[in-house]
């Protein structure tokens, strides 16, 4: 607790912030807000498609969680993997489902069906208003396959892949945009891993061949499966090194968990995914350095989220079932908290990370959770993702922002106070997103908005629980909710806000209207 680590400023918990329309970071890119599906655990089987479920529609998808993926208006879904990519046949999942093959996968040893495939995919997404973001397998298949699935999904007609979609009933191309040049194959655990030499030539002449068959597409090139990596970030250079002028942005992923209960170590972790991003930027920028090239690498950060409640349990799963329950972490409201954290640690780099994706989107490390057969509902970390996403489109802000700090068993100089605002100028509204990560005390947050003075205060909306370990389940799926009696004042262009011990807050301003 707070009394165990050491606080760097004894003269109380007080922070402060300065905001100013001029301070522009960037434009936020709306699919930082993605989340991913991969046929894994109960994420598709289960969990949006269930065929004779109370709320399954005519093509068998969950109407219940339709409607909660809609409330989160994610722009973007990854699909179909994740390790399980890496070893999966895109014609598999494609034709009449009767004369689907079942096929073991060997990622996550289960057995697949293949009922759902591209296409019925490709229906689900519109139906929630997303855009999919496709990945390739490079681990087991190589650029034949790849430029196959793009003529397949994107080329309007006259050509055998073309054709073949139109005869499966889709008459109009998929137009997928953005597609993953496979996934992690820098890990062992990945089929089909590679060197960063052997994937960045295979990555360089896949994206070529790609992109020949429609030049639209944009590419996300793997970056390490994450930071500890102990080739990374040697193997971004490498990567990029062979990628660099057909691909237009490296992934990266991370996962974060409390394990030894430590929970002012456990708030702190987002410390380690700034440097993450920092040392990735670093890294692009060298190879564009290097190469005397004009074009700018970007950042996705197509996975990233909370993992750990699971990980000695799914070791015992008996192997090739069909959609056996895995990762399905119950998350409780301090991972809300760290949630929230890494949301603002994405908006701060805005300017950079492009895309992001909350892994996953149903039952599978999740925001939504469904029983079979059953309900659905919302887990504590659907709160924070669900106000970034309404409340956090526009302009990011560069915060001047001075807080007091503590250091815990793996950082030093952790602030109490982790925040940042967005300023959507078109709707008139401004919005300051804020953790307290004091486990004890309220801090008391005074921001100078003069800038903004023409705005007025809106609504403080706060997630807050005396209990830490607290969860939703679906007997009692509003245990942990957000509530809008934050205390708040506005005066004079300033601000002062009171946030409870380990909180998540929304302080929502809005635009005067003109007398």
């Amino acid at each position: 607790m707070a009394s165990e680590h050491k606080a760097r400023v004894a003269s109380g918990h007080k922070a402060s912030m300065v905001l100013d329309r001029a301070y522009v970071l960037s434009e936020i890119d709306s699919r930082i807000y993605g989340s991913f599906i991969e046929h894994m655990g109960r994420a598709v089987y289960g969990g949006i498609y269930e065929p004779g479920h109370a709320s399954a529609d005519a093509d068998g998808f969950r109407g219940d969680v339709a409607d909660m993926v809609r409330e989160l208006r994610v722009p973007l879904v990854r699909y179909p993997g994740g390790n399980f990519v890496s070893g999966y046949n895109w014609e598999d999942g494609i034709g009449p489902k009767d004369s689907r093959p079942r096929r073991l996968d060997l990622a996550w040893r289960a057995l697949e069906t293949n009922q759902v495939g591209t296409n019925e995919f490709m229906q689900w997404a519109k139906n929630v208003n997303a855009e999919v973001m496709m990945a390739v397998n490079l681990g087991t298949r190589d650029l034949d396959a790849a430029r196959n699935i793009i003529e397949y999904c994107n080329h309007p007609g006259g050509t055998y892949w073309s054709d073949l979609r139109k005869a499966h009933g889709y008459s109009d191309p998929h137009n997928i945009k953005l597609w993953c040049l496979g996934n992690e194959m820098d890990g062992p655990w990945q089929i089909g891993q590679k060197t960063a030499d052997e994937y960045g030539r295979t990555a360089s002449e896949a994206a070529k061949a790609m992109k020949w068959v429609d030049p639209s597409i944009e590419l996300v090139a793997c970056g390490s499966s994450f930071r500890a990596m102990p080739t990374f970030p040697q193997w971004e250079a490498t990567v990029l090194d062979h990628t660099y002028e057909h691909v237009d942005y490296i992934s990266l992923h991370t996962y974060y968990g409390n394990p030894d209960n430590d929970i002012a170590n456990y708030l702190g972790r987002t410390l380690d995914m700034d440097e993450f991003i920092r040392t990735v930027i670093s890294t692009c920028d060298y190879i564009k350095a290097k190469k005397r090239s004009k074009k700018t690498i970007n950042l996705s950060f197509d996975e990233w989220n909370i993992w750990f409640h699971t990980l000695e349990s799914d070791k015992v799963i008996e192997p090739w079932q069909i959609a056996p329950p895995q990762l399905e972490d119950v998350y409780t409201f301090e991972d809300a908290v760290v949630v929230g954290l890494m949301l603002i640690t994405l908006l701060k780099h805005a300017d950079r990370v492009k895309i992001a994706c909350l892994a996953q989107l149903v039952n599978v490390i999740a925001p939504i959770m469904t029983e079979n057969g059953g309900p659905a509902w919302r887990q504590t970390i659907f709160y924070p993702f669900l106000h970034a996403s309404l409340y956090g489109r526009g302009m990011a802000l560069r915060t001047v922002v001075s807080s007091p700090v503590y250091d815990s068993k793996d950082f030093t100089d952790v602030p109490y106070l982790e925040s940042t605002a967005v300023w959507n100028e078109e709707n008139g509204e401004l919005t300051i997103f804020a953790v307290n990560r004091d486990t004890v005390n309220p801090l008391q947050l005074d921001c100078d908005l003069r800038s903004f003075e023409d705005y007025s205060l809106a609504e403080h909306l706060v997630l807050e629980s005396d209990d830490l370990k607290a969860c939703n389940t679906a007997a009692n799926p509003y245990r942990v909710v957000p509530h809008n009696r934050g205390e708040a004042e506005m005066s004079g262009g300033r601000l002062t806000v009171a946030l409870p011990k380990v909180s998540w807050n929304v302080i929502r301003f809005k635009k005067a209207a003109k007398q």
